[in-house]
């Protein structure tokens, strides 16, 4: 597979253009990633809503490839809003798809414009890329 397959045009507008890379100010939770075998590192924060349930907002900071960037935007979008057991809940089944695993279409529905990295799952060594923020999330909450 070429990185042409890897390179969507949603991975390519969320790297150079993300609406959730920023430093959120009064944050509830904040959890840094680190991918060491390339380098990629990130700081993911997140504000709750006062139940405690709801994520408010999700923004990150950091510095990395194009995949963990795009990915770690995707996800900040997607999750903003959700409980946090549907970020869970979304998170696993991210993770299970960027593995190779089969989805459903309810799953794939689910993951909306995440759905657009699956092809990652055939580059071994970009995996890790799109993991990182989401493996953060799971690591914060």
């Amino acid at each position: 597979m070429t990185n042409a397959g890897v390179y969507t045009a949603a991975l390519m507008e969320h790297n150079s253009h993300p609406d959730y890379k920023y430093d959120l100010e009064s944050f509830t939770h904040e959890h840094e990633g680190v991918n060491p075998s390339c380098g990629d590192e990130m700081v993911l924060k997140l504000r709750l809503a006062a139940d405690g349930q709801t994520i408010e907002e999700a923004a990150f900071t950091g510095q990395g490839c194009a995949v963990s960037q795009a990915s770690a935007d995707i996800m900040a979008e997607l999750i903003t809003g959700e409980s946090v057991e549907e970020a869970k809940r979304l998170s696993a089944l991210f993770i299970a798809m960027i593995q190779g695993e089969e989805l459903s279409q309810d799953d794939i529905d689910d993951l909306d414009e995440a759905y657009q990295l699956q092809s990652i799952s055939r580059m071994p060594a970009r995996v890790k890329c799109a993991e990182l923020a989401w493996r953060t999330l799971d690591s914060m909450i």
